[in-house]
């Protein structure tokens, strides 16, 4: 068997709203580790009807993390689609679980997470708690895994990708946060947003149906192909120009601090593309400096 788990983060958007008890915005004060505990408990004691994970996302981003498996079968593999989640930790998408709300957002409503190192944490908790998939495990199993997770999902599942880079299954990491030694990373690139089409909310899982097309059939990574994506990327990238608003020193500052309060890793560069991705302008060495002042590295 050629089998490929391939990894997807969930989406907000549900067919059907949740309880009370299932928001993460009911859960009582206090330690994390209380706040996963009880949060487990309540998923195991749902009295509502539970659905099929494939069934329960919707949107674009999750129409297109389906057809990844039709991309997959044509590239010459069995394919097994997994869903990262912040409520329900790692599941197969044809496993069932109730409607819920809850992410690694911060200031989200439903947050359950203030800071990226709270949200590793309660992913740990998660995964232990629930008995969820072992990604691991699973890409062991399989000999190699394609996973594809926004910056967001893969701080928080920053201890999951070392264990799966330890276990030497070939691995294509899309999107991501960081390199991690041991598995081959292709960073989310704005660029390639017109010819992959659709929104930057859908970039990662088009990428990685464009990297299956460029596949040799039957195998996740060779030269060949990985020579082929990179000179289709070169040719297809397309800078596009965006209409961002100016603004006082004094609120890029600001940002800064917030920022690095809930972000402590993130790097200037990554804080600058955040700024910019909220419609603010700022020339990079204004930032640079900016940064500087008020970091101080």
């Amino acid at each position: 068997m050629n089998e490929l788990p391939i990894v997807v983060t969930c989406t907000d958007r549900k067919t059907s709203q949740p309880s009370a008890a299932l928001q993460a915005r009911t859960l009582p004060t206090g330690d994390l580790p209380q706040r996963a505990a009880e949060w487990a408990r309540r998923l195991q004691t749902a009295g509502t009807r539970p659905t099929a994970l494939q069934d329960l996302y919707q949107g674009d981003q999750w129409r297109r993390a389906l057809a990844l498996t039709e991309a997959a079968t044509r590239a010459g593999f069995i394919p097994r689609l997994y869903a990262a989640s912040a409520g329900l930790g790692l599941r197969p998408v044809s496993s069932l679980a109730p409607p819920y709300a809850a992410t690694f957002l911060p200031r989200h409503t439903d947050s359950v997470a203030s800071s990226s190192p709270e949200a590793t944490q309660w992913w740990d908790h998660l995964q232990q708690l629930d008995g969820t998939g072992d990604l691991s495990h699973i890409a062991a199993a399989a000999g190699r895994a394609l996973v594809v997770l926004s910056e967001t999902y893969a701080q928080a599942m920053q201890h999951d990708l070392h264990r799966l880079a330890a276990t030497g299954a070939e691995t294509v990491l899309i999107g991501g946060a960081c390199a991690v030694e041991g598995i081959l990373r292709v960073p989310a690139n704005a660029a390639l947003r017109r010819a992959l089409g659709g929104t930057l909310t859908s970039l990662n899982v088009r990428t990685a149906a464009s990297w299956l097309e460029h596949c040799t059939p039957g195998h996740l990574i060779t030269p060949t192909a990985q020579a082929r994506w990179t000179a289709w990327a070169a040719e297809a990238a397309h800078r596009e120009r965006y209409a961002r608003t100016p603004v006082p020193d004094e609120t890029v500052i600001s940002f800064i601090k917030e920022m690095k309060r809930l972000h402590p890793d993130s790097s200037r560069t990554r804080l600058l593309r955040l700024l910019r991705d909220k419609g603010m302008a700022c020339e990079q060495k204004r930032f640079a400096d900016l940064y500087m002042a008020t970091i101080g590295r």
